[in-house]
């Protein structure tokens, strides 16, 4: 059930185009109410010793985050990355001079730095990457473009830190958090009386997910064992899995974010507050490769830009979409998604654990329950969930059903320390599927979803809510508390942005 982590068959092949994760919500850092931030991570399982080449960005794509205001799933807003990829001395890199003074040679060292790196003194540096930011205004394909301007530099160029290589290149996370905050800029946003923020670089991944056990035909009971998730006391469903980190396969893993952070007037136009949003990454349709490579000159890239990856809310590509429409997902747009409709209306994942787990429960609990996957149908509650939003929650102005990550900019942000990592279903407006938060435990949330959660009465300001969407005859286990077993929460990253915590270190 990873959140997008090679989540279609072409993706497996261009990873540094694969999207692994999409957050956005109303900005919860101290006296930042007024915005909203939008995270994108790509080049998913990334160990922290990668090297010598870590992981930088692919510089012929073009990696977007759309924003449609009004509903008609159709982007009104789109910032646009495009990257470079330098050494120094004119692309040759650093080098040393080897050898006896009568029989030297200038040789180009194989690592991206030669000694320590800080905030200060970046001069060790064998590599560095960069960026341009483009705002399009209207569909990405036919709208106005206006480049965006570093107000650091007051250049149109904006750069990468490198990855942490490790603590004898950066000393200590104290010293890499201080490196990293170093690209972290400010940017004017064309028509908007206020500033932008933008970082990109790498993080921790902030997805947790039980990986290879769920993919091994789910090699675990996903029920809470526990009387309440925590408790330690086995008083849940017998056998049941319980939280621990340690069912968290992402958990020495980092990925790449593409942080963006706008006041909310500016993201909204003329609808109603609540707005779509997704992520895209583009290649050209052509590419020939050099049989002579240069690190400058791997290739040449031409035609039009072409989509090769996209994701909006989160698990639809790997607990939806059949396997083989998962590639056409990641192409279409989100206008065109009624021919996905079927997978949302008549979803499969149910009736797969159904079919896994169904006289496993009965024999259990001495009961006879005729199937464990929700039988209303066309499934009105995934369909509301992914497709429209909730009328009053994060609905937009005309509803078009899309799959988008719809976030109402209205709802208050929740304190850190005040989130439920269940969102919307733990009573918190402000959380999944109201956007998504780096905290929200989207794996339980969607499980339960699917399974017929909302079926059943919700928490909504203290107070249980039918939604009228479906009835408890119709998810004979929708309040079941289904669950990876991997926990999540919001102080597992940070409270200011870019949000996610600082990535793993190569080496200590």
């Amino acid at each position: 059930m990873a959140s997008s982590h090679r989540e279609a068959p072409n993706l497996t092949r261009l990873p540094t185009l694969d999207s692994t994760d999409f957050y956005a919500f109303n900005s919860y850092e101290e006296g930042r109410g007024e915005y909203l931030t939008m995270i994108a991570n790509y080049i998913p399982l990334q160990d922290a010793y990668g090297g010598p080449n870590y992981f930088a960005m692919d510089p012929a794509a073009v990696y977007s985050i759309h924003i449609d205001s009004d509903g008609d799933a159709v982007e009104d807003m789109t910032f646009q990355f495009r990257f470079e990829s330098m050494l120094p001395n004119n692309n040759e890199g650093v080098a040393l001079m080897i050898g006896p003074a009568d029989n030297q040679r200038s040789v180009k060292v194989p690592l991206k730095n030669i000694g320590g790196i800080t905030a200060a003194n970046q001069a060790n540096a064998n590599f560095s990457e960069s960026y341009s930011l483009s705002l399009v205004t209207g569909p990405q394909s036919s709208g106005s473009s206006a480049q965006l301007t570093n107000s650091t530099s007051g250049t149109t160029s904006f750069g990468k830190p490198l990855d942490y290589i490790g603590n004898k290149t950066f000393t200590n996370g104290a010293t890499y958090a201080e490196y990293s905050d170093s690209f972290i800029y400010d940017f004017a946003i064309p028509g908007c009386d206020s500033m932008g923020k933008v970082f990109v670089g790498q993080r921790k991944d902030a997805f947790v997910v039980n990986l290879g056990k769920t993919f091994d035909l789910v090699n675990y009971v996903p029920v809470e064992g526990d009387s309440a998730p925590g408790a330690g006391d086995g008083n849940g469903f017998p056998g049941g899995i319980t939280q621990d980190s340690s069912n968290d396969d992402l958990a020495d893993k980092n990925v790449t974010s593409i942080a963006v952070e706008i006041p909310k007037v500016c993201a909204t136009g003329e609808g109603n507050k609540s707005i779509g949003a997704w992520t895209t990454a583009s290649l050209p349709q052509a590419r020939i490769l050099n049989p002579n490579a240069s690190f400058a000159n791997t290739e040449v890239n031409g035609g039009a830009l072409t989509q090769v990856s996209r994701l909006g809310n989160p698990l639809v590509n790997e607990l939806v979409i059949g396997l083989a429409d998962k590639d056409t997902f990641s192409s279409a747009h989100p206008k065109d998604d009624t021919q996905f409709a079927d997978y949302v209306t008549h979803p499969s994942l149910p009736e797969l654990l159904n079919i896994l787990f169904r006289d496993a429960v009965n024999t259990t609990l001495g009961a006879d329950i005729e199937t464990l996957a929700p039988t209303n149908f066309p499934r009105v509650d995934l369909v509301t969930t992914f497709l429209t939003g909730f009328e009053g929650v994060n609905q937009l102005a005309t509803v078009t059903p899309s799959e988008m990550l719809r976030l109402n900019t209205a709802i208050a942000a929740t304190a850190a320390a005040e989130q439920s990592p269940f969102g919307v279903a733990g009573d918190d407006l402000a959380g999944f599927p109201n956007g998504r938060r780096p905290g929200d435990d989207v794996v339980d949330i969607a499980l339960r979803v699917v399974m017929g959660r909302l079926c059943y009465p919700i928490p909504v300001a203290g107070t249980d809510t039918d939604l009228g969407l479906c009835t408890p005859e119709d998810a004979s286990v929708g309040n079941v508390p289904f669950t990876d077993g991997a926990p999540s929460d919001s102080t597992m990253m940070m409270s200011r942005f870019p949000y996610l915590a600082l990535p793993l270190a190569g080496s200590e």
